[in-house]
């Protein structure tokens, strides 16, 4: 295997070498061999093979949370996921979490740390009790930077998921990667004859919408298409609708599959026809509830993989990993060719 100059073997090149899961790798290197870990001899055997021929040395801080005895991860969460409006978008992230955790054999404790009434959750506070699981994943829209600037100096082992900017130093994560996604949906779009194009939402901000609207603003250059940015905050679907329309905007790229279903029922109203005057792509999954089942065109936030690729990573413990897996194209039936 050939790798950089100085640079590290990890657990995913071990896995890739012997043919096996990252959480397989993990297993045999804690030794699991109790009656609900299934790893055929001849499998075991594979991976200590590669790890004698390649030198493999876990990290120190793999070490280090392996020789822990309470095999315990901390789900911190910085908004409510259960039960409440949001908590479809959270879940296939949880699954994938408790998928993973399972597989290595630990336990999950999920953290709230919540604050005085109306205060933002904060994951070191008077009373935190983080330290109490052995290393923690992160789960939220948007990451308090001092929290994560203090896991970072206390070198509490740690996984967000969500891409994060470096607080003070880099940030381990598993995120989706958004501005190729949206990078394809606009190439598709002006495959069919769109033109003017609009970026609908805030698209700045925390990191998800600062990427997605990296991407457009990217791709609409590269096509040479007219592209705007259309903010909802605060605004009705109707004001959008009628903002896109002024503009003679004939596809509109919405942060939130939310409001795209909003802009679709203004249309409705106003007799704009979804796709035949404007088409409408969601750029990801719906962080709030949406009424009617409508078949959009956009992509798949990859979150039940994101979950369980936060554990592996987590436990791993390879230095400071920082991922980006790839979202999904959905074909859907909002999305149609520009009219002349």
């Amino acid at each position: 295997m050939v790798t950089s100059p100085g640079r590290r073997l990890t657990q995913q090149d071990i896995a890739r070498l012997a043919g096996v899961s990252q959480t397989t790798v993990s297993l045999v290197l804690n030794n699991r061999t109790d009656p609900e870990v299934r790893i055929a001899p001849e499998t075991r055997e594979r991976v200590l093979r590669v790890i004698r021929e390649t030198g493999y040395v876990a990290d120190p801080v793999a070490r280090r949370l392996a020789e822990r005895r309470n095999r315990i991860l901390g789900v911190f969460t910085y908004e409510a996921v259960f039960p409440t409006a949001s908590a479809d978008f959270y879940h296939p992230f949880l699954l994938g979490i408790e998928e993973c955790a399972e597989e290595m054999g630990c336990d999950l404790l999920l953290f709230t740390s919540a604050g005085a009434a109306g205060e933002r959750r904060r994951i070191f506070n008077e009373d935190s009790r983080v330290r109490l699981a052995d290393a923690c994943v992160l789960l939220g829209r948007t990451v308090d930077r001092d929290d994560l600037a203090r896991l970072l100096a206390e070198r509490i082992p740690f996984v967000s998921i969500g891409r994060r900017d470096d607080a003070g130093a880099p940030v381990p994560y598993v995120g989706a990667d958004y501005p190729p996604a949206v990078r394809a949906l606009v190439d598709r779009a002006a495959g069919l004859g769109h033109r003017r194009l609009a970026y609908v939402g805030a698209g700045a901000g925390a990191e998800s919408p600062a990427d997605r609207m990296r991407g457009f603003r990217e791709a609409v250059v590269a096509v040479g298409a007219e592209g705007s940015h259309v903010p909802v905050t605060g605004r009705s679907p109707e004001d959008v609708l009628a903002e896109l329309s002024a503009a003679r905007v004939t596809a509109a790229f919405v942060e939130e599959p939310a409001d795209a279903v909003g802009i679709m029922h203004a249309a409705a109203g106003r007799g704009v026809s979804i796709p035949g005057d404007l088409s409408i792509l969601a750029l990801g999954a719906p962080t709030r509830p949406v009424q009617v089942d409508v078949d959009l065109t956009g992509f798949r936030i990859p979150r039940r993989e994101m979950g369980r690729r936060a554990v592996e990573l987590l436990v791993g413990g390879e230095g400071t990993p920082q991922e980006l897996l790839p979202c999904e194209l959905v074909e859907g039936s909002t999305l149609a060719p520009a009219r002349n």
